[in-house]
C-alpha cells in the first residue's frame, strides 16, 4: 500500500511547480514596474532562493554552462517583455511553441532524428502561430508576440541543452542560478531607479515572482522529476501552465484575449500535447516507481 502514496507525492511536486509557474502573467501585470524593473527583482529574489536552496549540489560552471545560462537569462527576459507588450495569453502560449523548435534543431544541438511525421505537428502549431497576428493589433501587440516568440525558441535550446550529454555532473539548476544572476546585474540600474516609487503591490508581486513563481517552483519540479515522475507525465501536467497562466490574468486583471488568440491557442496546445502522447507511446514504457 506504500507505492501508490510514493509514487504520487512526485507527480504532486510537478503538479505544484507548474501551477506556480502559471502565476507569472498575473503577477508581472500586477504590478506597475516595466519589464526591466520586474527582470531585476524577479531575477535577484530568484537567483538567491535556488542559490540557497541548492548550493549543496555544487555552483561550478563551465563554457557550456555559461551559454546554456545565457539562453536561458535570454528566455527569462523576453518572456517578461512579451507579458507587458501584449496580452498574458499571446506571451504563454507562443511561448509554449518551444517543443516545435527542439523537433526542428534537435537533430543539429543533440542528435536527435527529424521524422516526417513530426512536419504535421510543425505545420499545425505554425498555423495556430499565425492566428496571432491577425485582427486589429498595435505595434506593441506585434512587438509583444515576435519577443514571445523569441522566448519560445530560447526555452526551447535550454531544454535541448539540459538533456545534452555536456550538462551531466553539474547542478541540474546551475543555469537556473547564474542566468538569473546575470540578468539581476544587468538590469540592476532599472532596478535602483525604482526603488524610490515601489509600491506594497509591487514589491509582494516581484517577491512572488522570484521566490515562488521561479525560485520554489524549479526546487519542486525537479524534486518531482527526480523522484520518479515519468517524463509524460510532466510533460502532459505542464500543460497546465499555458491554459491556467491567461485564466489567472482574466480573473484578477479582467485581461481578455481576443478569439484568433484563443483559437491559436487551443491549435497549439492540442498539436503538441497529441505528440508528445504519440512520442511517449512508441518508447518502452517505463517501470513503475
Amino acid at each position: 500500500m506504500e507505492q501508490p502514496s510514493s509514487s504520487t507525492k512526485p507527480v504532486l511536486f510537478v503538479l505544484i511547480a507548474v501551477s506556480l509557474w502559471s502565476t507569472g502573467g498575473l503577477f508581472i501585470k500586477l504590478t506597475a514596474l516595466d519589464a526591466y524593473q520586474v527582470t531585476f527583482f524577479r531575477s535577484f529574489f530568484a537567483a538567491i532562493t535556488v542559490l540557497l536552496l541548492t548550493r549543496k549540489q555544487g555552483l561550478r560552471i563551465d563554457l557550456f554552462g555559461i551559454l546554456t545560462s545565457l539562453i536561458y537569462a535570454s528566455c527569462l527576459f523576453l518572456f517578461v517583455w512579451a507579458t507587458k507588450m501584449t496580452t498574458a495569453a499571446n506571451a504563454i502560449f507562443l511561448q509554449y511553441t518551444a517543443p516545435i523548435y527542439i523537433l526542428v534543431l534537435a537533430p543539429f544541438v543533440i542528435g536527435e532524428r527529424f521524422r516526417l511525421r513530426d512536419l504535421a505537428t510543425v505545420a499545425i502549431v505554425l498555423a495556430g502561430m499565425s492566428l496571432f497576428f491577425v485582427g486589429q493589433l498595435e505595434l506593441s501587440d506585434y512587438q509583444g508576440n515576435i519577443a514571445a516568440l523569441g522566448s519560445g525558441v530560447f526555452l526551447g535550446l535550454y531544454i535541448m541543452l539540459l538533456r545534452h550529454p555536456r550538462a551531466k555532473g553539474f547542478n541540474p539548476v546551475i543555469a537556473v542560478i547564474y542566468g538569473n544572476l546575470l540578468l539581476a546585474v544587468v538590469t540592476l540600474p532599472s532596478g535602483i531607479a525604482a526603488l524610490p516609487v515601489m509600491t506594497p503591490l509591487d514589491w509582494f508581486a516581484v517577491l512572488f515572482l522570484g521566490i515562488f513563481q521561479i525560485g520554489i517552483a524549479y526546487i519542486f519540479f525537479i524534486k518531482g522529476v527526480v523522484g520518479g515522475t515519468r517524463p509524460l507525465d510532466a510533460s502532459l501536467i505542464g500543460f497546465i501552465e499555458p491554459l491556467l497562466n491567461p485564466v489567472w490574468v482574466f480573473m484578477f486583471v479582467g485581461e481578455q484575449p481576443s478569439r484568433w488568440a484563443i483559437l491559436g491557442g487551443l491549435i497549439i496546445i492540442t498539436a503538441i500535447g497529441l505528440h508528445t502522447i504519440r512520442q511517449y507511446a512508441r518508447r518502452t514504457p517505463l517501470a513503475p516507481v
